[in-house]
């Protein structure tokens, strides 16, 4: 299958880079955008754009036929959906391939497959997977309430077609258990149009572990290791590394043979990340397949020298998988933060604002995925995720260094962001020693928060904002010379 003309479903800092690696291959690109977009960066790198029109800015990165068209006016062949809006939508998948265009992913029926977690789960327990003891709700709520207690507790509720946190709760007795059932049924049912709930035995202070793993969709598939994903706040992961710290090679393997073979039962085709909870015991639980790329697929790049976007493209266009497990070597240890508009000390509360100075760091072992430029207006009409910092070091203290080096190094202004936050995450005793859990967050919030600043602190960020206001230096330039202005009897 040709790839010649690559359209990015998508928007931001994901479609900044899908269109770095597809001009690196000599594709030619299209962007689309909404109106709110206009002036993004990635609609002005692509060599062609097209605007999408819906009232509500999430809505036009959700409407297929409008990106079907957008690439029939522009010549494109191919799709690449990114992360998030369709990018696990086994219809919009189908809809692609119907159309005569390749859709740079999975194929639509393991999409739906793994994008119902009560299906993938099944799946997981025929592939000996193992998976954590639970309970799906088949019949009334007053069922559901009744298996789920069987199970014990904690638990966790989940929605059958949720992701990224929505539909979630921990239930620690059975007094809160059908109040939360409803909750989170309603929730499914708002973000998710399903309803469909199920509860699993919820396991304390475990690590999110994930693994990566390439299929060309003929059952070859091979892992590129694991990444730590356990610092997370509201189940959303804000800091990525990999390899996973103080984890054991047995443990490794096991879970890397486990995503290897769910995936190969499936015939996987693409990029895709097998998610699990690792307990403090060492045993492991399957908690989903995201088939799609993932936000922090750059830790993964850092350690492998591999670049995963042409491995997709690859794939999509019917190369067969040109690596075999062996091939794949992992250098040094990289970490991801996840810079968003937010106020950590109000709950994480999401931020709005327009971006008056902008400054992205740079570095030895430093990446920088963003989609930022200085006077765009940060809404609360899309994720609050702004931008990706990478480090890649010699070992996890290097990269350590190098990544709070380039949080420092960094600057937003005009909208509160939680740079200053995931710095000091990055300083923390007890993330530098590796002992990481979901719950880091929660339980050292205390120490998370941010100290009271000094009147000297607040005299001088005062003075950096003005300083690097754009509209201020103009001003001052525009302020004659004092001798030019007094004229010729000065003297």
């Amino acid at each position: 299958m040709s790839v010649t003309h690559l359209l990015v479903a998508n928007r931001g800092e994901i479609a900044r880079r899908i269109l770095r690696t597809a001009r690196r291959m000599g594709l030619t690109t299209t962007a689309v955008y909404h109106f709110a977009d206009r002036g993004a960066p990635h609609v002005r790198e692509a060599d062609h754009a097209v605007e999408l029109l819906a009232e509500i800015p999430t809505q036009a990165y959700l409407d297929i036929p409008q990106l079907l068209a957008a690439a029939r006016s522009t010549g494109a062949n191919a799709i690449h959906p990114g992360y998030g809006f369709l990018a696990e939508n086994a219809r919009f998948a189908a809809a692609v391939e119907d159309a005569g265009l390749v859709f740079v992913g999975p194929q639509p029926d393991v999409i739906d497959l793994m994008g119902d977690k009560l299906k993938a789960r099944a799946f997981a327990i025929q592939h000996e997977v193992p998976v954590a003891p639970s309970c799906t709700q088949d019949g009334s709520l007053e069922d559901f309430v009744r298996g789920a207690s069987e199970i014990g507790f904690p638990l966790l509720i989940k929605a059958a077609a949720g992701g990224g946190g929505k539909g979630m709760s921990i239930v620690r007795n059975a007094g809160e258990l059908a109040a939360r059932a409803e909750l989170a049924a309603a929730e499914a049912l708002r973000y998710f149009a399903d309803a469909r709930i199920y509860a699993e035995r919820y396991v304390e202070r475990p690590r999110h572990i994930e693994v990566q793993v390439l299929g060309d969709g003929t059952g070859k598939v091979i892992h590129l290791f694991e990444r730590e994903c356990s610092i997370q706040r509201r189940f959303q992961k804000i800091v990525e590394e990999s390899p996973a710290p103080s984890l054991p090679g047995s443990t490794r393997e096991a879970l890397c043979a486990a995503a290897v073979r769910l995936s190969a039962a499936a015939r996987y085709r693409n990029a895709g990340t097998v998610e699990f909870i690792l307990a403090p015991d060492g045993a492991f639980y399957f908690l989903e397949m995201n088939t799609s790329l993932q936000v922090e697929h750059p830790v993964t790049e850092a350690v492998t020298g591999l670049d995963l976007v042409e491995a997709q493209i690859r794939i999509a266009r019917g190369e067969p998988l040109w690596l075999d497990q062996s091939d794949v070597r992992l250098a040094g240890h990289a970490m991801e933060c996840r810079v968003c508009a937010e106020q950590p000390e109000e709950d994480f509360r999401p931020a709005t604002g327009t971006l008056r100075a902008l400054r992205e760091a740079r570095g030895e072992g430093i990446r920088v995925d963003s989609g930022l430029c200085s006077g765009q207006t940060i809404s609360a009409a899309f994720d609050s995720m702004l931008a990706k910092v990478i480090a890649h070091g010699r070992d996890r203290e290097e990269a350590v260094q190098r990544l709070a080096d380039a949080l420092r190094d960094t600057v937003i202004l005009g909208v509160d962001t939680n740079v200053d936050y995931l710095g000091r995450i990055l300083a923390h005793p007890m993330f530098l020693s590796g002992v990481l859990h979901t719950g880091f967050v929660v339980e050292h919030a205390a120490t998370l928060a941010r100290p009271a600043p000094s009147g000297e602190a607040r005299i001088a960020a005062l003075v950096a904002a003005a300083l690097g206001d754009e509209r201020l230096q103009q001003l001052i330039r525009e302020v004659p010379d004092l001798h030019a202005a007094m004229g010729a009897w000065r003297n």
